[in-house]
């Protein structure tokens, strides 16, 4: 056998090699799930809470919590990112439960105490499940999707089968599948990935108002890709830069909790236009008028 040759099917093999592992391995990689007891008791200091279960069709089970406001006006579901359980994401509920929300929050099957086997098709079916519960007790212009990280996509698919008050986006990526290429330009993700999250695919089908918030200096997912999301649905979206903001921090600012007030206490109002300069145009050409 010629070297080049034997190089050649060398190279193959690991490449095959590494497919193979890409493709078993990436819910280890992509979900950092942490797991609990099912008699550990949540508790959160100065904040009411109640614990329910779901069932699904398969026969899993979904855990989740429900914060409750003292006068609620409406109901949050937020959707968590990819690592933990609502044990540690729980105290973000406050930031919802102030402005008179309750909030519910669910672990995804195989965090928390939830269980059953993980894919994309099962977590969505899972979070219209949960979602319907809802809308049982809650009119859906009450209800407001909020999805973090990972989330973000599971919201906007939410919003885009459902007609919630609006959704809030934190920290979304364009797909799963391109940030996954970001790291590994080289290998067939469109073959590999199972989980590919096309939330830009989603957006183009929602029509309550979305609010995009993320932070300029992001690593993980870079803040063009919210600027890109924007401009899918540009006449219903607010995009909200939190400056300095990363993937993670994005609560120690004060700019945060002030967008997120502004968004969740404001009512959509038409702008009347009659008198602006909306179709007023600069001209390249030289004026004659005088001044």
């Amino acid at each position: 056998m010629s070297t080049w040759l034997y190089t050649l099917l060398l190279i193959l093999g690991i490449y095959l090699v590494i497919s193979l592992a890409l493709y078993f391995l990436q819910d280890y990689l992509l979900f950092k799930p942490e797991k609990l007891p099912k008699e550990f008791q949540f508790h959160y200091e100065n904040q009411e809470t109640e614990e329910y279960n779901i069932e699904t069709r398969d026969g899993a089970v979904i855990n989740g919590l429900r914060f409750k406001a003292k006068e609620p006006k409406g109901v949050v579901f937020y959707l968590k990112g990819n690592s933990k359980s609502i044990k540690g994401w729980g105290k973000f509920a406050v930031d919802f439960t102030r402005h008179g929300y309750d909030v519910i929050m669910v672990d995804y099957r195989g965090f928390g105490k939830s269980t059953g086997r993980r894919t994309q098709k099962a977590v969505k079916r899972d979070m219209q499940v949960v979602y319907n519960k809802i809308k049982e007790k809650v009119a859906e212009r009450y209800i407001i999707l909020y999805g973090r990280s990972l989330g973000s996509g599971f919201a906007t698919k939410l919003a885009s089968m459902n007609n919630p008050r609006m959704l809030i986006l934190d920290a979304p990526y364009y797909s799963l599948s391109k940030v996954a290429k970001k790291y590994i330009p080289f290998m067939p993700l469109s073959l590999l990935i199972k989980f590919p999250m096309p939330t830009y695919k989603w957006l183009k089908y929602v029509q309550c108002p979305i609010h995009i918030i993320h932070g300029t200096d992001d690593r993980l997912i870079p803040y063009k890709t919210s600027v890109k999301l924007s401009r899918i649905r540009p006449k219903s979206t607010m995009l909200h830069t939190v400056i300095g903001g990363g993937h993670k921090n994005l609560n120690t600012f004060e700019s945060y909790h002030k967008m997120l007030s502004d968004i969740v206490n404001s009512r959509p109002k038409k702008v009347n236009l009659e008198g602006s300069s909306i179709n007023v145009k600069h001209s390249s050409k030289p004026s004659n008028a005088k001044v």
